[in-house]
């Protein structure tokens, strides 16, 4: 098989950091999905020498349906068995790719983005992000390079043609492994659950009620038109909001794929990705699981992290933003728990991506077994002043000019730590300042996004 290769420099034109995404029907149309699904049939069927088998999920928006039905057509014609799993979270494709010998898996998904975009996120056969070299061939065919495949993609014929199979048992048996995870019962607690009228609507609930909690849930009335829409982990003033009205124990917000979970503590204050690793290694760490007593995290995430856990005798192993590079750094280290500031956390013993709610279920597990609240499990917790911006960008290589630069001189002049990065899943220049003072803080971040603005104009 003549696969193209990878540097490990390469940018790729269609897929960012989290799969190929864009408007729906103008960036990621069902063509784009047709030939994914094409590519990978084939790769896989050359690969086994015979039949392979992807499973499929899809989040709530109006035009997953047809890049789901597009991907499913791009891979029988190729000869690969397509399994469905219908509305379902990106970690469940994840788990069921793994568990049931799939050899990838694909999410239809725009995760945290507004309805009207979308994107398709490809997993290998261990619920991985897949591997670059696989990547760079599906870019190959969508840009009409055919050279890799010998200057044709034949079709499947007779009985090497795929064909589709409902596999909601999939997805309901993710259900019941995250039921299986925790060791508590939530009898008496009141929590709230926003699903972003995403993927997670149905899902968290079922996990919560079986676990014995009193769930209060917003966000699961999905149209196909309101994933996301002032709801969820990016939208977190709604479960505010719902904890303060009602007087809940805590909350959990997660985005539309379900990768993501911020939590709210029973005082209405926000939980960022950050704080739940902190509580998170504390608790592995008080159970002796914690292998090295390190974690990973990003450069996005606060320094005050960092500092927390040192007085606990942690350390923190510092990589690039995304959930990949993530999981590859706690591969590389042995970690055994790592994630972003934005919710995207990952527990290398129950999964290989992130998974919002898993990190519900820990982040319950350590509120449970220490007989406090959340805020409690934070007392040690002291974060930095941190401010973030993010910035329209069309073309996000022109608003960079010059930026770089700037961010070093005010860093150094300001006495403030700046990281300004294109963002990899939206049309978006993502400015962090973090630093003493807060009002330095504020200078710099402004600063940096007129730069950013002035390239653009």
């Amino acid at each position: 098989m003549n696969d193209a290769s990878y540097d490990g420099k390469r940018s790729f034109r269609y897929f960012g950091t989290d799969g190929f995404r864009g408007e729906a029907g103008v960036t990621v149309t069902a063509l784009h999905a047709f030939k994914v699904g094409r590519v990978l049939g084939w790769y896989f069927c050359r690969k086994n020498g015979g039949k392979s088998r992807a499973v499929i999920g899809k989040d709530t928006r109006l035009s997953s349906y047809m890049l789901e039905y597009s991907l499913a057509c791009g891979l029988t014609s190729s000869g690969c068995d397509a399994y469905i799993l219908h509305v379902t979270t990106t970690p469940s494709v994840s788990f069921v790719t793994r568990c049931d010998g799939f050899d990838c898996g694909i999410m239809v998904s725009a995760s945290h983005n507004a309805y009207y975009d979308n994107g398709i996120k490809l997993l290998n056969d261990r619920g991985e992000k897949m591997s670059d070299d696989v990547i760079a061939l599906v870019e190959s065919y969508l840009d009409g390079d055919m050279s890799p495949f010998g200057g044709e993609l034949p079709f499947a014929r007779g009985r090497e043609i795929g064909r589709t199979v409902d596999y909601v048992s999939g997805r309901n048996r993710y259900i019941g492994y995250l039921i299986s995870l925790s060791t508590c019962s939530y009898k008496g607690l009141r929590v709230g659950l926003d699903g972003a009228n995403g993927s997670a609507f149905n899902i968290a609930r079922s996990v919560f009620d079986a676990l014995g909690a009193k769930t209060y849930v917003i966000g699961d009335s999905p149209d196909g038109l309101n994933v996301n829409d002032n709801v969820g982990s990016t939208h977190i003033s709604a479960m505010q909001k719902l904890v303060k009205d009602n007087a809940l124990d805590i909350g959990f917000a997660f985005d539309g794929d379900a990768d993501r979970c911020i939590a709210v503590d029973e005082n209405g204050e926000v939980v960022t990705g950050d704080e739940e690793m902190f509580v998170a290694a504390r608790y592995l760490k008080s159970r002796g699981e914690l292998s090295g007593n390190k974690i990973v995290c990003t450069t996005m995430s606060n320094g005050g992290l960092m500092k927390s856990l040192e007085k606990l005798g942690v350390e923190c192993e510092i990589c690039g933003v995304g959930d990949k590079v993530v999981c590859e750094t706690m591969a590389k280290t042995g970690a055994v728990l790592g994630g972003e500031r934005s919710g995207h956390v990952v527990f290398s013993k129950y999964g290989t991506t992130g998974d919002g709610l898993v990190t519900a279920i820990m982040i319950m597990e350590a509120v449970v077994e220490n007989k406090c609240t959340l805020s409690e499990l934070l007392k040690e917790y002291r974060s930095f002043p941190q401010v973030t911006l993010n910035v329209p960008a069309v073309d996000k290589v022109s608003a960079m000019r010059g930026v770089k630069e700037l961010a070093e001189r005010l860093g150094k002049e300001l006495c403030v730590r700046t990281v300004v990065r294109p963002s990899g899943t939206e049309r978006v220049v993502r400015i962090m300042v973090e630093g003493e003072s807060e009002e330095n803080c504020a200078l710099a971040c402004k600063i940096l996004a007129s730069r950013v603005a002035e390239n653009e104009d």
